[in-house]
């Protein structure tokens, strides 16, 4: 009997994302998930748990970083409250991740407390 070959994997889309702003990446940033986590405007269709991966450029940095990560949120369009389309990416639980956190999060500094809206969760 010969063993019937399975569908392959899906190969994750690659997303690029370039904040050139530090108001950009705060409305960006998304500190609610556990490891950290972005919102990337598209119109693509995202499904809740597909993987993606992420280059992502930060405000006055050469560097790009990529993420292997989770779609955690779907903001579909015309969904109200001056929201834009597109979806949450959660950063896995790995060392890579906590260091782009941490980056993230010294660029932003005094900026995370604030209560100006973003276009996150």
């Amino acid at each position: 009997m010969a063993d019937t070959p399975s569908a392959p994997t899906p190969r994750p889309s690659v997303i690029q994302l370039a904040i050139k702003e530090k108001a950009a990446l705060f409305s960006a940033y998304i500190p609610a998930f556990l490891h950290g986590g972005m919102f990337v405007p598209t119109t693509r269709d995202y499904k809740l748990g597909e993987d993606v991966y992420l280059l992502l450029s930060l405000p006055e940095d050469t560097q790009r970083y990529p993420i292997a990560g989770k779609v955690a949120w779907v903001n579909p369009p015309h969904s109200g409250a001056d929201r834009k389309q597109g979806v949450g990416i959660h950063f896995p639980n790995e060392d890579k991740s906590q260091e782009l956190k941490n980056k993230i999060e010294f660029i932003l500094g005094k900026h995370l407390t604030s209560d100006r809206s973003t276009q996150t969760i």
